[in-house]
């Protein structure tokens, strides 16, 4: 990425309270510079700009660091280029991490991503969600995506693999509020609630995001 990128990136990871490393400044460089290479090849982002993936990839991935925190593990459903599993194994490793997605090339470049940066306890698999119960029921700390519009569909998926006491995270933009209200009742009948909602201004950006903190009732 180029300079301004780079200052971006470590503005913007300071003002959510995380103090980058030179280490790991690199490390978010270097799978940059893979993601906009492989990106020529293979259609994983729209955000092909340095100053985009700075803000919009990487520090929108790291605001998850807001309400999950190491060690543990965490299950990132419909992660796509890595995001934002990848980013964030990268500032908190004693994260166990395993990302899904549905797209056999997003997963064939998140896996030449953590040979390149020589992750541990990363899982790129290329499954359905749907799947996962038969072989992590009850596994997961965390259950994360940034990809889902719909909030029911994905606790649905997300309740078989969660631990007794785990949570549910739901990355959302501007409209989380409306999404909430709208996905209460379903909850319900599915045995889980809303416990918290952070909203909080993308650094950078100023774009709104929220985090949407579910758990079983």
């Amino acid at each position: 990425m180029n300079q301004r990128a780079k200052d971006l990136l470590k503005k913007g990871s300071a003002e959510l309270g995380i103090d980058l490393t030179p280490g790991q400044l690199n490390a978010l460089d270097l799978f940059a510079e893979e993601l906009k290479k492989w990106n020529r090849k293979i259609n994983l982002t729209a955000i092909t700009d340095d100053e985009g993936i700075a803000v919009k990839h990487l520090v929108d991935s790291l605001s998850l660091l807001k309400v999950v925190r190491g060690p543990g593990s965490m299950l990132d459903i419909g992660s796509g280029g890595g995001f934002p599993g990848i980013p964030v194994k990268l500032v908190q490793p004693d994260l166990e991490i395993v990302s899904v997605d549905a797209v056999v090339k997003k997963i064939s470049f998140q896996k030449q991503a953590v040979r390149l940066l020589n992750l541990v306890g990363f899982d790129a698999q290329h499954v359905r969600a749907e799947t996962l119960a038969v072989q992590y029921a009850g596994h997961f700390d965390w259950v994360v995506s940034r990809a889902f519009s719909d909030i029911p569909s994905f606790v649905a998926m997300a309740l078989p693999v969660l631990k007794d006491g785990g949570r549910i995270v739901a990355m959302k933009g501007k409209n989380a509020a409306e999404e909430v209200a709208a996905a209460e009742g379903e909850l319900e009948k599915r045995g889980a609630r809303v416990e918290s909602v952070y909203d909080f201004s993308l650094p950078c950006s100023g774009d709104a995001r929220s985090l949407v903190v579910i758990v079983r009732m």
